[in-house]
């Protein structure tokens, strides 16, 4: 297969498709680890060409990237911090150039710091978790809609906001400002739903529980999923691709008339 490097971008198959239009793209941010790269493998295998977004993971986007070039799709991988404005308009000009119109977007990047009572946050920890969490996802979700938009000469798409069912349960003594952070995705998701529902975009929303992450270690407890699954009515933890496959059926045209709505993938937590 013929691989083809341009300023820091692995593009597979570049000459395939050309007919753009017509063809599925998925921008996938946070796509090098967990539940992102679970994403991009299954969108791959479901018929998308997929842009990797990762922030500083060069080496396992790299090899999320090749699982989609295994599957024959086409994909690259674009390293781009979401929390800044203009990596963000960079990174979706790389998608238009590359690969085309986008017609999903899944916005999982997302960040949050060591365990914590909310009395013991700065407030510059604060700004941080919101600068990625909130910010950043906004920044996509202006992008998306700009290119996705009827009114604006789009072909309409799917947005899916990675948010947590922390924004429903607080997560006292840990992760309070994290769960902030996703109540406010909630509350984008709704409001956006209604905003451009009738531009041909929908966008909905997916509530991970207690998954098997490498984002418990960066919380600082790396065996939290273990410690916690007794509180789960399935007793269990969840896997990244459980997230991911409903993930894909949002963005797939099996769920074409739900737009504003919640998969709460959890274990009943």
């Amino acid at each position: 297969m013929c691989l083809v490097w341009k300023l820091g971008i692995k593009i597979a198959n570049p000459a395939k498709h050309w007919n753009l239009f017509i063809n599925k793209i998925i921008l996938i941010t946070g796509a090098s680890r967990g539940i992102g790269a679970e994403t991009a493998r299954l969108a791959a295998q479901a018929g998308f060409d997929v842009c990797v977004n990762y922030h500083s993971n060069e080496s396992a986007a790299l090899e999320v990237l090749d699982a989609v070039i295994a599957t024959g799709q086409r994909g690259i991988a674009v390293k781009a911090n979401i929390a800044n404005e203009a990596e963000v308009a960079d990174l979706f000009k790389t998608v238009d150039q590359q690969l085309g119109p986008i017609s999903a977007l899944v916005n999982n990047a997302g960040i949050l710091e060591q365990q914590s009572d909310l009395e013991d946050v700065s407030l510059e920890r604060f700004k941080r978790i919101f600068e990625t969490n909130v910010y950043g996802s906004f920044l996509c979700l202006r992008e998306a809609v700009k290119r996705m938009s009827h009114k604006n000469g789009g072909k309409g798409g799917s947005i899916v906001n990675v948010s947590s069912r922390a924004a429903l349960l607080g997560s006292a003594h840990e992760f309070v400002d994290y769960a902030a952070s996703k109540g406010a995705i909630d509350t984008m998701t709704i409001g956006l739903a209604n905003e451009v529902g009738d531009q041909g975009i929908r966008v909905n929303a997916v509530r991970p529980g207690l998954i098997y992450t490498d984002m418990h270690a960066s919380g600082g407890e790396a065996g939290r999923v273990d410690r916690l699954k007794v509180g789960v009515p399935m007793s269990r933890g969840g896997l990244p691709t459980e997230v991911a496959q409903a993930i894909l059926w949002l963005i797939s045209d099996d769920s074409a008339y739900t737009t504003g709505s919640f998969i709460d993938v959890s274990g009943g937590r």
